[in-house]
């Protein structure tokens, strides 16, 4: 009698976990759908913000003309990256990444809730060669960084229409609780998101590249 109750409970308790895991399958599909309808909300009232895009001028002289004006930033690197307000919150500009086809707005500050909405500047600027972007492991944010390859291009648009262009140099797995290893090393853009299990942080390291 004794072996059939704990059977029961065991048949139970396994019925409960398998039910748990699929009631935590389909909630995180449902976020990540939810996440992917904000991005394109919020790309579209970008896109309607930002103007027309000139290319990343390194040397302080115009892609174009001779005529064109330097760009602030490269007048002033410290200055403060133009931001949009969208609902409450301030965006610095759009990520693209064509490897993987995605197009992201970027947040000017980063919070756990925050990323629940958008990728996030963690730190650092586009204009100092140092940006770190976090974002959730969404599939439809940074869910599938580890799939880039070496020279794989990235573009960072900024809310006055600047665009930097960066290269894939590579991608390393570092541990969630060494902030140092995360954020050490002299890289132009840093792209970062938790593996499944939390525990760890895949990190994109990328190259500042030519027009």
């Amino acid at each position: 009698m004794r072996k059939r109750v704990a059977s029961i409970a065991l048949i139970g308790l396994g019925s409960l976990l398998v039910a748990a895991a699929l009631a935590l399958l389909f909630y995180n599909l449902w976020d990540d759908a939810r996440a992917e309808r904000s991005v394109q909300t919020i790309l579209e009232t970008l896109k309607r913000e930002q103007p027309p895009v000139r290319d990343d001028v390194s040397d302080g002289t115009s892609p174009d003309s001779s005529t064109d004006p330097v760009p602030d930033y490269i007048l002033n690197p410290e200055m403060d990256m133009p931001a949009v307000e969208i609902d409450g919150y301030r965006y610095i500009g759009t990520l693209t990444i064509p490897a993987l086809e995605l197009e992201l707005p970027v947040m000017e500050t980063w919070s756990y809730p925050q990323m629940k909405i958008s990728p996030c500047r963690y730190t650092g600027s586009a204009y100092l060669d140092n940006l770190v972007i976090a974002a959730h492991n969404y599939a439809s944010h940074f869910g599938r960084l580890k799939n880039l390859q070496t020279d794989d291009e990235i573009l960072f648009t900024d809310m006055v229409g600047n665009r930097f262009r960066y290269k894939v140099l590579q991608t390393e797995t570092v541990s969630g609780r060494d902030v140092s290893e995360l954020l050490g090393g002299e890289w132009d853009l840093t792209l970062f998101t938790c593996t499944l299990d939390g525990r760890m942080r895949v990190a994109v390291r990328c190259a500042r590249a030519e027009s």
